[in-house]
């Protein structure tokens, strides 16, 4: 399974980049293909994969706060990539998690392909569980060292993701443990 890939996209149609890395062009299905501008830039690339009997198929995203909230959108019951896609190339990230979050069929209800029993099942198996997405990227990207540390000592995501926020990232990386650790220790 791939996570990312950083590479040139070399060309851009109306629903996939092709993306190519070592001299091997990928062919990356993007909720906007647009979105990665100009041809002959060089991207990283969140990935996944779909491997059916007759097809394997790649999907990429720019952030990793996208490639989750997909994650999230195709486990729910009788939604595929393919209907996620268009979610993500039309409306926000944080717009999808609030219309998820405060039942909002209408909005749903606008994207290509979604109907209401759809947005409803969406609603059930969604809410209340996208807390995380939201935040993911901006937790990430502050405080990647600390994370780093804070798993190597054996603490696991969901244990620290609340705190994390609350630690000062101007402060040298110990500084940053220690205050985490105390934080952890409440």
């Amino acid at each position: 399974m791939y996570n990312y890939i950083v590479g040139k996209v070399v060309e851009i149609t109306g629903s996939y980049i092709v993306l190519e890395n070592n001299g091997i062009g990928y062919s990356v299905y993007t909720p906007n293909p647009y979105a990665f501008g100009d041809e002959n830039k060089e991207y990283k690339v969140y990935l996944y994969q779909q491997i059916k009997e007759d097809e394997h198929l790649l999907f990429g995203f720019k952030t990793k706060e996208e490639k989750e909230l997909f994650l999230k959108l195709i486990s729910v019951k009788g939604m595929g990539p393919k209907m996620a896609l268009p979610i993500l190339a039309t409306g926000s990230v944080a717009g999808v998690i609030d219309a998820i979050e405060r039942e909002n069929i209408l909005y749903l209800k606008k994207f290509p392909k979604i109907g209401d029993k759809v947005a409803k099942q969406m609603i059930l198996d969604l809410k209340g569980k996208l807390g995380n997405v939201s935040t993911l990227e901006l937790v990430e990207n502050s405080y990647d060292e600390l994370i780093e540390v804070l798993k190597g000592l054996g603490y696991k995501d969901k244990e620290f993701k609340a705190i994390i926020p609350k630690v000062d990232n101007s402060l040298s990386i110990e500084d940053q443990v220690k205050e985490a650790l105390k934080l952890l220790l409440k």
